[in-house]
């Protein structure tokens, strides 16, 4: 088997809040509208107790201005090796095929 790379990332939003004294996500609301980000509190509360699939930049700029840190101290890159299935070459410059087993076949005497 083969190694791919597969990036992922960790999100430290709640981390940097707790660092700046700040442990109720009521508290990052009125931050981001002074800031022109007007989201739901329910929205608020998705960014900080769980990682984001999607970010507004304007979002994120809010965040780094409020926390006072740069995007990189919000969102952590992560590298992890994935296993893939080798493949192997045809002779002679062909299609390349994925190695299978080959399926035993059962024969009554």
């Amino acid at each position: 088997m083969t190694r791919t790379k597969h990036i992922g990332y960790r999100w430290h939003l709640r981390r940097l809040m707790a660092e700046r004294d700040m442990f109720s996500t009521s508290h990052l609301g009125p931050l981001l509208v002074d800031r022109g980000i007007e989201l739901s509190s329910v929205q608020v509360y998705r960014l900080v107790t769980q990682t984001p699939e999607r970010l507004n930049l304007k979002v994120l700029a809010a965040l780094c201005d409020i926390l006072e840190c740069s995007p990189g101290d919000l969102i952590e890159p992560v590298v992890e090796a994935k296993a893939t299935r080798k493949v192997a070459q045809a002779k002679g410059g062909g299609k390349a095929k994925a190695i299978t087993p080959t399926r035993a076949r059962i024969r009554k005497r």
